[in-house]
């Protein structure tokens, strides 16, 4: 008798995906976390005679760490390892089927 073979999932896309999230949205969100929290913690402006108000870090910022999120949430969702369907047995009715009418 022949063994089912197992199919195995191809990994190529996930791990495209992955680098790809990582490039676009991860690294550009942590190069800007730095200098946006710098922008935003400091009152190096005011010495030069200019001042910008404070939400012009803060959303900014908020933008960087949702790339970072977004750089890590999807490799961890692309190459998790899925759980299989348990397989679902029908066992046929311990009782006789009553007559049709």
């Amino acid at each position: 008798m022949e063994t089912p073979i197992e199919k195995k999932e191809s990994k190529i896309g996930a791990i495209i995906g992955t680098i790809v999230a990582i490039v676009l949205c991860g690294l550009p969100g942590l190069c800007l976390l730095c200098p946006l929290s710098i922008l935003i913690f400091t009152r190096q402006q005011e010495q030069l005679g200019y001042y910008f108000p404070t939400w012009y870090g803060v959303l900014p910022l908020c933008l960087s760490v949702l790339f970072i999120v977004i750089g890590v949430l999807v490799p961890v969702l692309t190459l998790r390892k899925k759980k299989e369907p348990a397989a679902v047995e029908v066992l046929p009715p311990s009782e006789p089927l009553p007559p049709a009418a």
